[in-house]
């Protein structure tokens, strides 16, 4: 494996990047109409639907009395942790739950010119399902990272839904649902989890909201149910886009590519986008030395050979742009002077400056949120936060003084749209009611 190195200004990297852009929106074959189905016996058949389709996809083989993890079997999980692994996810939850504090909304409230009280009360959501990936890996981080942000926002009931390799799941998953404060764990992953959350079965309430990441059948298994309940986001494979000029070191860059494409899916992106040729060739050859005793190189290496690339860009002005059109889940700035380029940079899931800032740090104990927009959905889309957890509800209380100076304004625009209803509405609080106007023949 070599990766390509192009120049910005060639038909060959504006080709390749079409195809990158093109592949984050397609959807496997099948698979919206395989989960449409999986949706549906859920629906149809409840906990036997749920306990089937596990066998099937999961090949574990639960009850509705092994559906859920005992709670006791959680707190003994956390109990017999190592000593180091429990620090580890305990500094990891205290930083998390340190910055989500700051993501918090907070009501308000004011009066306008005319006395009228106008705000917005904001409330924390009752009951929330998280998905974690499991099955043949482990992400306690992800465990902290979903469900921390919803106690932060002060979600009565957090339920997780995270497939079970073997029937159980691994100790420090179940550890890390402890040191989160999750109320329900269940042994089910998939589509299924995900129709199970958003419907309810008989032994799993439905929730208000559906938040983690998934492989593709998750992913649209949330867009299909969205509506029933609310979701966070769509997430697709993990990517990386770095910024760095000659003064970037090779060998960091070159890890941190790494570090992104062995997630497993296979459809990871990762990218560098250099002003220096020289910093060009030595990101390649980095690479390569990385590879030679990484344990998951088999892994890593198809992912490079699709979806790598070195770019040499005319300027980190280009650099930006290309970046902003890109929209990268993860973008690192590596050049001398980063904070510079922050203010150019309009579209990124999390933004990492400087080369002592790897995204690695980002997906563990920085704080911010891992859960991030994919796909190019940073166009539009947040990271993860306790902003998620909560909804809104305006606050509109009149005053005479408002009615009357209003009233009439709000009774032309119902007209303009055709609503006498709406007009008479407000005008029974005028002095004028409307049996006493004389009404044009239009009915205005």
């Amino acid at each position: 494996m070599s990766l390509p190195i192009f120049s910005s200004r060639t038909p060959a990297f504006k080709n390749w990047l079409k195809e990158l852009l093109a592949h984050r929106s397609a959807l496997g074959d099948g698979v919206e109409g395989a989960v449409a189905s999986i949706i549906e016996a859920v629906r149809e058949r409840g906990d036997q639907g749920l306990i089937e389709l596990t066998e099937r996809y999961d090949r574990a083989r639960l009850t509705k009395a092994t559906l859920r993890v005992r709670p006791r079997e959680i707190a003994q999980a956390l109990a017999t942790l190592a000593s180091d692994e429990r620090r580890a996810l305990e500094t990891a939850a205290r930083r998390i739950r340190q910055f989500h504090r700051y993501t918090l909304e907070k009501p308000f409230s004011f009066r306008d010119q005319f006395g009228m009280l106008l705000g917005q009360s904001v409330r924390p959501l009752t009951r929330v399902g998280v998905y974690v990936p499991g099955g043949a890996a482990a992400y306690p981080s992800t465990v902290l990272m979903n469900a921390i942000p919803a106690r932060v926002a002060g979600v009565k009931e957090i339920v997780m839904v995270c497939p079970a390799g073997g029937d159980s799941h691994p100790k420090v998953v179940l550890a890390a649902a402890a040191i989160a404060e999750i109320d329900e764990v269940y042994r089910i992953g998939g589509a299924q989890a995900i129709a199970a959350l958003a419907y309810g079965t008989e032994s799993i309430r439905r929730v208000d909201k559906i938040v983690g990441p998934g492989n593709a059948f998750v992913q649209t298994a949330k867009r299909m149910v969205y509506g029933a309940v609310d979701i966070d986001k769509t997430a697709g494979p993990s990517e990386v886009l770095i910024i760095a000029d000659d003064r970037a070191n090779p060998a960091w860059v070159a890890a941190d590519l790494i570090a992104q494409a062995e997630h497993g899916s296979g459809g990871e992106s990762a990218i560098v986008l250099t002003t220096s040729r020289a910093t060009a060739m030595k990101v390649v050859q980095a690479l390569e030395d990385a590879l030679l005793d990484l344990p998951r190189a088999d892994a890593v290496r198809p992912v490079l050979d699709r979806r790598g690339a070195v770019v040499l860009v005319r300027s980190l002005a280009e650099a930006c742009e290309i970046a902003n059109q890109i929209a990268p889940e993860h973008l690192e700035i590596e050049v001398r002077r980063p904070q510079a380029l922050l203010k150019s940079i309009s579209a990124a899931g999390a933004v990492f400056i400087g080369g002592l800032s790897p995204a690695p740090l980002g997906d563990y104990v920085a704080g911010p949120n891992h859960i991030l927009p994919t796909g190019g959905s940073a166009r539009f889309a947040s990271p993860l936060g306790a902003y998620d957890f909560v909804k809104r509800t305006s606050i509109i209380q009149a005053t005479p003084r408002a009615v009357a100076s209003l009233g009439p304004i709000v009774a032309r625009l119902a007209r303009m749209e055709g609503f006498e209803g709406h007009a008479r509405a407000i005008e029974r609080r005028l002095d004028k009611p409307a049996s006493k106007r004389r009404i044009r023949r239009d009915g205005r």
